[in-house]
């Protein structure tokens, strides 16, 4: 087990991971829309209007081929990449390259749109359909037919990448991320979470597409608009804070500062990077996931269902994520202290004693480390007290700081926590900013966060089922579907009772393998894309 976690974090590293330099699928993915952004001549924004006047029902044609409509199409794929990323990847973009971090997801989220709009096109253009009549379709399908049958190996590959990765980061992380939110805000039980949410995965994922395009048809304009309003109100509320919010955004994007607490390195490469990462696994464009989905769609036309996906970054990134990241910059929550149990905590908190003193112990005096310091996301905690109104100040030591770490004050009587200020990152922080935001209206700010989190994490399980089958039909055939869609619900359970430390790493190493493979055959197929792209709106009355 120890070598398959180091294996594992040895890849992610190589994958997605931000030392000194770009991350390599960060470089592949912007290489890429880059090129096929030039190579369509803008498509993103030439033909945005165009994707607008498809999904709103204008070339519907119930007869045409296919499982669900256009919007539908979207809806489904929207459940898959409006979610954790929108709430906890914007913060955590933030936390660690700063305000800056947000502009270079707006960069990733334009050239998304002309990636989404390649690798839909494809799909639609090489699907297959099933003996029941429905469809399937997606980068496995694109890469044996287009590529032809010696790229057959890179179908296989694809779609196990796909299968694995749908179980672990679109199903067990999401409810896992679910119950723990659900504990800590309410105490339900996590077994107990895990029954209720792997029941409304089940009900929904065993009647097949049709059923998930109807049920996120509904489910995400709702979930969608419920958050989009909340952090609305609170920019009407902040109104004189969001243009230099927007400046700063803007301006350290190239000129990057820390905050006053540390907050965010001051580096370019960090701010670059963790904004084009963040907003690639947020808006999920080059990854072959999305095309899955807009592949059901009823259509004679590839290109027509391509420009609805390219409305998906675009919903995902420029708009729900930028709400989240104003709404955490103008509130000033990214780089202010927040009230919390510092310790004990699930939460990363680490010790540095000074050099030259028993690294076991580190001692208080009035609240504050005095052989060294005490930091949580790398920054240093504040004041420490005793108790949860923080009134009385913790005088005495912490012991065995690196090995189950004991709290004790000066007259050697055991604690059983300190609070005081800590800076907070992820999903924490978005509900932060909540909470301040709307403190002059109600206290339910994170509410929002966390019905937010509740319905994001669902619809993108449920989503996720239907690229996870589409994969598991590829590979053994129509008759797998249902046995892996009955998998999937379990693995919905256990992933809502299990720590999943080495799962999200190795979720995330299948994600980006799934990207690596798909991105080698759109590169492959571009001349493609521009062909039929071109034959389309030659012969097309928009």
């Amino acid at each position: 087990m120890e070598t398959f976690e180091w294996i594992i974090n040895e890849l992610l590293d190589l994958i997605w991971n931000t030392p000194e330099s770009l991350p390599f699928m960060v470089v592949v993915l912007l290489s890429f829309g880059i090129f096929i952004t030039i190579r369509l001549g803008f498509i993103q924004i030439t033909r945005f209007s165009h994707g607008l006047k498809v999904v709103s029902g204008h070339y519907d044609d119930p007869n045409d081929e296919g499982d669900i409509n256009h919007f539908q199409a979207l809806s489904t794929a929207l459940s898959a990449t409006v979610g954790i990323g929108n709430i906890a990847g914007v913060a955590l973009a933030i936390h660690f390259g700063g305000p800056g971090a947000l502009f270079w997801m707006w960069i990733t989220a334009v050239l998304g749109m002309a990636i989404k709009f390649t690798e839909v096109t494809l799909a639609q253009e090489y699907r297959i359909t099933n003996e029941d009549g429905s469809v399937s379709g997606g980068p496995m399908y694109y890469i044996e037919k287009g590529l032809g049958p010696n790229w057959k190996w890179l179908a296989i590959a694809f779609s196990t990448a796909a299968a694995i990765c749908a179980f672990l980061t679109g199903n067990a992380v999401q409810a896992n991320t679910v119950a723990d939110v659900m504990l800590t805000d309410f105490q339900i039980p996590k077994a107990l979470t895990g029954l209720i949410t792997a029941g409304l995965v089940g009900a929904v994922i065993l009647g097949g597409i049709k059923r998930i395009g109807y049920v996120t048809s509904r489910l995400v304009p709702f979930m969608a608009t419920l958050y989009v309003l909340g952090g609305l109100i609170i920019l009407i509320i902040n109104y004189d804070a969001v243009i230099p919010s927007f400046v700063q955004i803007v301006t350290s994007a190239f000129n990057p500062q820390a905050g006053l607490l540390g907050v965010g390195s001051g580096a370019f490469i960090f701010t670059l990077s963790y904004g084009v990462q963040r907003g690639l696994f947020s808006n999920e464009a080059g990854q072959g996931s999305a095309p899955i989905a807009h592949s059901a769609a009823k259509t004679d036309q590839p290109v027509r269902e391509g420009v609805v996906a390219l409305l998906e970054p675009f919903i995902d990134t420029l708009i729900v994520c930028t709400i989240t990241g104003l709404v955490i910059v103008a509130t000033g929550a990214w780089d202010m202290y927040h009230s919390a149990t510092v310790f004990p905590t699930e939460d990363p908190v680490s010790y540095v004693v000074n050099e030259g003193e028993d690294p076991s112990i580190l001692y208080f005096e009035d609240g504050m480390p005095v052989n060294g310091d005490m930091l949580r996301y790398n920054v240093s905690v504040d004041t420490m007290f005793t108790d949860t109104e923080e009134s009385v100040l913790f005088n005495g030591r912490i012991e065995g700081v690196d090995n189950n770490p004991v709290i004790y004050q000066d007259n050697d009587v055991q604690l059983e926590a300190l609070y005081g200020g800590v800076v907070e990152n992820g999903a924490p922080l978005t509900s932060r900013a909540f909470e301040i935001g709307l403190s002059p209206l109600t206290g339910g700010g994170g509410l929002i966060v966390t019905i937010a989190v509740l319905l994001f994490a669902v619809s993108t399980s449920i989503s996720w089922s239907y690229y996870g089958d589409r994969a598991a039909q590829y590979l053994f055939g129509f008759k797998s579907i249902f046995w892996y869609r009955l998998t999937f619900v379990g693995m919905h359970f256990l992933g809502a009772i299990t720590a999943l430390t080495t799962v999200w790493a190795f979720g995330d190493v299948m994600l980006g393998l799934m990207a690596f493979f798909n991105i080698i055959a759109l590169f492959a197929l571009s001349g493609v894309v521009v062909k039929i792209t071109r034959k389309y709106f030659d012969n097309t009355d928009i």
